[in-house]
């Protein structure tokens, strides 16, 4: 059984692994990685919804499920550098969303 993590879990993870391994990327850079990362995720989409083929050379698999994971890595390490604590602010937006578009979509 995979065991279930918080995305406090997560955050605390990603620094410990960044540290070891140099350490954060000024932010400007980490920017252009999530920016990256959306791209590629952008490009999965097309395949999948049938508006762009893949590249001959390129596996005709999916990876969406990749792009997401590593735009949500790139996301904590910008949230880790400026020591952002994404899970209350995701509670936050959840009831920012839920308090100004109860009736939005009705």
């Amino acid at each position: 059984m995979v065991e279930k993590k918080t995305l406090e879990d997560f955050q605390h993870d990603i620094n410990d692994w960044i540290l070891k391994h140099g350490d954060y990327w000024p932010p400007l850079s980490m920017l252009s990685a999530i920016m990256e990362e959306v791209g590629e995720l952008a490009r999965e989409i097309n395949y999948i919804e049938g508006f762009k083929p893949k590249k001959s050379t390129k596996k005709k698999k999916t990876n969406l499920d990749e792009e997401l994971a590593d735009i949500m890595f790139s996301v904590i390490c910008l949230a880790n550098y400026y020591k952002v604590d994404l899970t209350n602010m995701l509670i936050n937006i959840i009831k920012k969303y839920s308090n100004r578009d109860t009736n939005r979509f009705v």
